[in-house]
């Protein structure tokens, strides 16, 4: 019989390498689907790996992968100090999306100013929306014990259902002949989040993303809320003994992956999606989760991460135009990438042994 055994000491080479061969495995599970659909594997993995940043494509879709990665990194930057502590928001999705309907009601109800504060007090609004709809679970937990996990989940579809509200009712676009959803944000001017260095798919979403990575770092190594993460998620009981008070840190984690996961959401509203659409959530409150462990909860990992999930998001739709893959592309890699983190995790902290029956 088989049976796991705690390990006693964990190589820093093996925990460190786990995400490198998720990826690896990743590709030779997806090559092996792949051939069994029917597929050559190694143009496949080819396409969706290689042919974004160096196929007759990349000089369109190399800038395309900042625009994907920076809402990823921003959400799972916020997500990964909750992690830490031991605090799981699963409803980053939700926060996105009522984060970028905040910051568009700003917009809309602006419309046609033209003055500079309207996008600076978008962003406030996008991040106040998502902190608000992140206090929610952080309440409930702190109030009455609920799971953070079901109720910040739940609160994704309570979201989505008013976008769709939203996008058929109060933010629709009087002049879009009935068609469902808000103005385009990209052709007023005030409210645009437009490229900044052309070419380079860099806008404000990205500079957001990179000073996150930063603030988290700062956060989580040089300040004293940082270490009052890490002793309540390593060693909860002991947290308390020092004074850390776990309310605190309930609404403090997820008042700040709500912020930054609303933010997200107004960057995208305001730069690449454009409008308040019933579609206006994406997945990626879910797909940071996965970003988020893949870099190990840390800020630097997680930037990698970050870029390595937005090249599978883009590398996945050239690969359903060239190849006629199915849609269903990104998600299987992203869901294969996530098995695999976690089983070689498993692996990291136990042993397998073999029990000789008696």
């Amino acid at each position: 019989m088989i049976r796991l055994v705690p390990r006693t000491d964990t190589p820093a080479l093996l925990q460190g390498s786990t995400p490198v061969l998720a990826v690896l495995a990743t590709m030779l599970a997806g090559g092996l689907l792949f051939a069994i659909m029917g597929y050559d594997p190694v143009t496949a993995i080819r396409t969706i790996f290689w042919d974004p940043l160096f196929g007759p494509a990349a000089s369109y879709s190399r800038p395309q992968l900042l625009v994907k990665a920076a809402p990823l990194i921003l959400i799972a930057s916020g997500l990964a100090v909750g992690f830490r502590a031991g605090i799981w928001n699963i409803g980053a999705e939700g926060q996105y999306i009522i984060g970028a309907i905040c910051g568009a009601a700003v917009a809309l109800a602006a419309y046609p100013a033209p003055e500079m504060w309207i996008f600076p007090a978008m962003v406030i609004a996008g991040a106040a929306g998502g902190w608000a709809w992140g206090m929610i679970p952080a309440l409930l937990r702190n109030w009455f014990g609920a799971s953070e996990i079901l109720v910040s989940l739940m609160l994704v579809y309570v979201a989505q259902r008013i976008a769709a509200w939203m996008a058929f009712g109060p933010m629709k676009n009087p002049e879009g002949f009935g068609m469902p959803g808000s103005r385009n944000l990209q052709q007023y001017p005030a409210a645009a989040n437009p490229e900044l260095i052309v070419g380079t798919g860099a806008h404000w979403g990205v500079v957001a993303a990179v000073l996150a990575v930063l603030a988290t770092w700062f956060l989580m190594s040089r300040h004293i809320r940082g270490f009052h993460i890490r002793a309540a998620g390593t060693a909860p009981r002991a947290a308390r003994f020092a004074g850390v008070k776990p309310e605190t840190l309930v609404a403090f984690c997820l008042g700040l992956s709500g912020a930054l996961a609303g933010m997200a959401g107004l960057f995208e509203v305001a730069g690449p999606a454009g409008q308040i659409t019933d579609k206006i959530g994406v997945g990626y409150g879910f797909t940071a989760i996965i970003v988020a462990f893949l870099g190990r909860l840390h800020p630097l990992g997680i930037l990698l991460a970050g870029l390595l999930l937005a090249l599978t998001y883009i590398g996945g739709e050239l690969a359903q135009l060239t190849l006629n893959l199915p849609g269903a592309t990104v998600q299987v890699f992203q869901g294969m990438l996530l098995f695999f983190l976690l089983g070689f995790d498993l692996l990291t902290r136990y042993r397998i042994t073999r029990r000789i029956a008696a």
